[in-house]
């Protein structure tokens, strides 16, 4: 298998970002990375994209929300605007492919709300064709908690999905939500073109079941890649068509981990 191309999800560093975008891509791009992956890119997309020709950085590949009318977060809410404007955006950007990075835990829980992810993710596809982009989906463990006719809703989700529609994968979260990850993988096949090689240690239980205490990014033990719970080597191997490996860490810590 080829290697993928290490990027970083630029949430990672959210606050360093925030207050200094050119030194902290600056910094990126001097440790020997050629791509980052945006979050919050639509409202500033000249703007981030001067900044990332500045650096030599390229952004293949950016989280906005296109099935939800708003953006969950562990440290707040987002609200979204019209998939036109996330695809104008990225287009701006230079980006490849627009990823949704969360839909609400209830969505998850009943077969029709599944579907209907689907269906949705499905539409927004032909329009992302018109811009020259393709869409995709970014799990959490959420996706994990209900089955139906012995399917995971993660697994019933991809198999409604229009195979223009790709995953990218999130080690730590399908971990999470007691997969095996490797298997997954493998399963996923041609249609997983990304991963986040996030790791850490896996919480005791599913941290997005409804009866589950409130969590933050905070609590979560997130560790190095390849230092944790997370089977990395092993998953990477079980890949076929992976282009991307992201590093994030939820915890926005990525100077301090």
């Amino acid at each position: 298998m080829t290697l993928p191309i290490a990027s970083v999800q630029l949430y990672s560093l959210a606050d360093e970002f925030s207050a200094d975008m050119a030194g902290s891509l600056d910094k990126l791009a001097g440790i020997g990375l050629k791509n980052v992956e945006a979050f919050d890119f639509v409202r500033r997309p000249a703007e981030l994209r001067e900044a990332f020709d500045a650096s030599g950085l390229a952004s293949p590949t950016g989280h906005a929300p296109l099935l939800s009318d708003e953006l969950w977060t562990p440290d707040g809410s987002i609200p979204t605007p019209a998939p036109e404007v996330v695809f104008e955006a990225a287009s701006q950007i230079g980006m490849k492919t627009v990823i949704d990075p969360f839909v609400p835990v209830d969505r998850w829980l009943t077969e029709d709300g599944v579907k209907d992810i689907a269906e949705r993710l499905n539409s927004v596809a032909d329009l992302a064709q018109t811009y020259g982009l393709t869409v995709g989906y970014h799990n959490h463990s959420q996706e994990f908690l209900a089955s139906f006719d012995g399917k995971t809703a993660f697994e019933l989700f991809v198999s409604l999905l229009d195979p223009r529609v790709v995953i990218e994968l999130d080690l730590f979260w399908a971990l999470t939500g007691g997969q095996d990850v490797p298997a997954l993988v493998e399963s996923l096949g041609e249609r997983l073109v990304a991963v986040h090689v996030k790791d850490g240690v896996a919480p005791a239980s599913n941290p997005f079941a409804p009866d589950a205490p409130a969590f933050g990014s905070a609590s979560l033990d997130q560790r190095h890649a390849g230092t944790a719970d997370v089977p990395l080597a092993e998953s990477l191997k079980a890949a076929s068509n992976v282009q991307y490996a992201v590093i994030e860490y939820d915890c926005q810590s990525l100077s301090t981990r």
